[in-house]
């Protein structure tokens, strides 16, 4: 299957970390620009983070500082490392990435998790 299986949503008080994870299935041989979105009740999609092939990185400027995109190519994997969560960071997160499978180019999306930021 052409699949990214995101993992890692919940519930978490203001403060508190989540760490997300968008992982590739076996047909796709290779990830390369990856996106985090997310979407709140009501509001439009809103890009959060982008990490390259080569490993650099782009935030959004409400998440800068908090936020940390990072890959794991190998496993083929993307993470969304998430602290100092508030609860305006509430929302379905997607990934999104442009993959590789069987040498040519894709853009696949994940199935969403959900984050919570609630006391």
């Amino acid at each position: 299957q052409v699949q990214l299986v995101e993992s890692g949503g919940g519930l978490v008080q203001p403060g508190g970390s989540l760490r997300l994870s968008c992982a590739a299935s076996t047909t796709i041989s290779s990830i390369n620009r990856a996106t985090w979105y997310r979407q709140a009740p009501g509001k439009e999609r809103e890009l959060v983070a982008v990490i390259t092939s080569g490993g650099s990185t782009n935030y959004a400027d409400s998440v800068k500082g908090r936020f940390t995109i990072s890959r794991d190519n190998a496993k083929k994997t993307v993470f969304l490392q998430m602290n100092s969560l508030k609860p305006e960071d509430t929302a379905v997160y997607y990934c999104n990435a442009d993959v590789t499978i069987v040498g040519v180019s894709a853009n696949v999306w994940g199935q969403g998790t959900q984050v919570t930021v609630s006391s």
